[in-house]
């Protein structure tokens, strides 16, 4: 079937006051956050456990008339269902032949859709819930009556709708212990995870409960949308904060803010295509055993507006100072120890790079010059140079040299002017046609000079260029796009320059923060009358942002060309919509056209989860005729 829609899905988590032991008051609470839901046009409305009677009515659950009042509120809540086509979950005491399960029950189009039984029943410390609750694994029965008519009745209940929208359960003390369900009920295909709950709060409790949420999501590569109840239940001995989250494939998306909350509704949207896609690409749980499910239908609209209020721009540099500077510290201690393994692995003491003055040669340096001083070698075993072209200015000249001044290498210059001309004049080519050879020849040039040093000082060449460029093949075959090991292959342009920025602050290095300032150019072509570059990368290809934006996003996510664009509209508000059409159009043609150079590109560390080795991460055709 066709999907609509840019495969989201919009949730809502809501803990409120309860009353304890009165299910009309509760019900009428709920009530009005099911139509503060259909006002925000919320698909999945999740309500903490036992949100009908409230989590601590004590030895009040075993009387019959708190579980035939309970159901009776249950009624006027699957009225507030009626002809609308939200989903909602409540908690309620169910009794089945005279045993009683504490269960999630679900209600949409006036319908009761299922009821799912906690499995596992806390009884230590301050839990004692076997005092009144039966676990799921006591039930005898697949289907129970609930007003008047018969319902599923199962912990493997999955609720099933269109666009990939599965729906597993687990209840609170289900996701703390060493196997919960949701792995199961992941792998036998839900999306998203609901989790009713009423966990109380101690010191430190709250962030592990946190970590617990995301940890699980990212396991079960799903939604995860968590409820907990919090104002209105006793405090004879606990307290319960409200804490709700929603959180996607190892993040949190959202999460009540206020540590102790009275009440509250958070909402936002999971990207069901980005789980799904990842369980094509991680498909280890597919090979493991699935549980008898029972499956229940669902209705799903397609939603072609809903789209996330938010995206981040720069998807491969954190947005925390903080964890940005970790970040920064574990990419470089990545690269230099792949570095120092192949020195060692090939008893290499020299390396050879061409230092060019902009960004990429600059961090190559940076990681040589840790992996040389982690292996106590001297320095002067790094050399470089600096091949002066056409378009070779001043500034990025003296830059290189001061570069190698400050880091203590050794430092060789060698003009490539007189060489190209010649190698023009032996092949007919004009000086004064700036075509693609004319750019060409110099990078090959250069190439050769560092591969021949290498050999003389028994090295092997470092390669410079980053991700960013090896994804849009803006390099040049068998020149620049080879090297004997290549230290910033994964590593994508936007992260270089917050990689240079780091290690610029964190050392006190001015002539870093000039390497900042200077434009993305291979300087190929003559410089202007004045001496600045002319040939400036990003007027020719578009901005690296959006190229590293739209790899993400393509090859992270699996998203498609329309997709990818609609969140960088979001993401870049700043930007014209043509710009982006017109940059995403020549991601995708280059993403298709220089596969061919990507399919032979050096060796070089895996950074992150995106990664384009042909080793391991992408192994495309280089005659790929269409690329989705």
């Amino acid at each position: 079937m066709e999907r609509k829609g840019y495969g989201y899905y919009k949730v809502a988590a809501v803990t409120f006051p309860v009353t304890i032991g009165n299910t009309e008051e509760n019900a009428e609470n709920i009530i009005r956050y099911i139509e503060k839901a259909l006002q925000e046009k919320v698909q999945l409305l999740v309500f903490p456990e036992l949100s009908v009677t409230g989590y601590t009515c004590g030895d009040m659950f075993l009387r019959g008339e708190l579980q035939r009042q309970a159901e009776k509120s249950l009624d006027k809540i699957r009225q507030a269902t009626e002809k609308n086509n939200l989903l909602v979950c409540v908690g309620m005491p169910v009794n089945v032949q005279g045993r009683l399960f504490n269960c999630a029950v679900y209600l949409q189009n006036g319908e009761i859709k299922g009821a799912v039984p906690k499995t596992y029943v806390p009884n230590y410390g301050e839990f004692y819930e076997k005092r009144w609750f039966v676990s799921a694994d006591l039930k005898t029965c697949e289907k129970i009556p609930i007003l008047g008519r018969e319902v599923p009745f199962s912990e493997n209940l999955l609720l099933k709708g269109r666009n990939d929208v599965v729906i597993g359960t687990e209840i609170c003390e289900d996701l703390w212990v060493s196997n919960p369900p949701s792995g199961l009920l992941s792998r036998a295909g839900a999306t998203i995870i609901v989790n009713p709950s009423a966990s109380n709060d101690v010191i430190g409790k709250r962030s592990y409960r946190y970590d617990l949420v995301k940890m699980q999501s990212g396991r079960c590569r799903a939604g995860y949308v968590y409820a907990s109840c919090g104002a209105g239940e006793s405090s004879t001995d606990l307290v319960f904060s409200g804490h709700c989250m929603i959180a996607e494939n190892g993040r949190v998306l959202k999460e009540v803010a206020d540590i102790m909350t009275d009440e509250a509704m958070i909402t936002d949207v999971i990207d069901i295509e980005r789980c799904v896609n990842d369980r094509c690409r991680y498909n280890s749980d597919l090979w493991g055993k699935c549980p008898d499910v029972m499956e229940v239908d669902i209705t799903v609209e397609d939603r072609e507006d809903l789209l996330p209020v938010a995206v981040d721009p720069y998807p491969f540099v954190p947005g925390d100072g903080g964890e940005l500077k970790k970040r920064c510290e574990e990419i470089l201690k990545l690269q230099e120890r792949g570095l120092m393994q192949r020195l060692r692995a090939i008893k290499c003491s020299d390396v050879v790079l061409g230092l060019s003055g902009g960004l990429d040669s600059t961090l190559a340096l940076v990681v040589c010059c840790e992996a040389f001083d982690r292996l106590s070698m001297d320095r002067k075993h790094i050399h470089c140079f600096s091949m002066p072209g056409f378009g070779t200015t001043e500034k990025t000249h003296s830059i290189s040299e001061d570069l190698a001044k400050h880091f203590g290498v050794s430092f060789k210059e060698v003009n490539i002017r007189e060489a190209c001309l010649q190698h023009m004049r032996d092949i007919g080519h004009a000086e004064d046609v700036y075509d693609i050879a004319y750019e060409n020849i110099q990078a090959r040039e250069r190439t050769q000079i560092l591969f021949d040093y290498a050999n003389m000082v028994n090295g092997i060449v470092i390669g410079t260029g980053d991700m960013s460029e090896s994804a849009l093949g803006w390099c040049t075959y068998n020149g620049d796009h080879m090297s004997n090991y290549a230290v910033n292959v994964g590593v994508p342009k936007t992260l270089v320059k917050w990689l240079i920025r780091y290690y610029a602050d964190e050392y006190r290095i001015e002539v870093l923060k000039r390497v900042l300032d200077l434009p993305i150019s291979p300087e190929l072509l003559p410089a202007g009358k004045d001496g600045e570059i002319v040939q400036k990368t990003e007027e020719s290809i578009g901005k690296y942002d959006l190229h590293d934006f739209f790899l993400y996003h393509f090859l992270r996510n699996g998203f498609g060309r329309e997709k990818i664009k609609k969140l960088a509209q979001i993401a870049y508000p700043q930007v014209p919509e043509g710009e982006i059409e017109k940059t995403l159009a020549v991601f995708y043609s280059r993403m298709r056209t220089q596969q061919f150079k990507r399919s032979c590109i050096p060796d070089g560390v895996k950074i992150g989860s995106v990664a384009l080795s042909p080793r391991g991460d992408l192994r495309l055709p280089s005659d790929l005729s269409a690329l989705w």
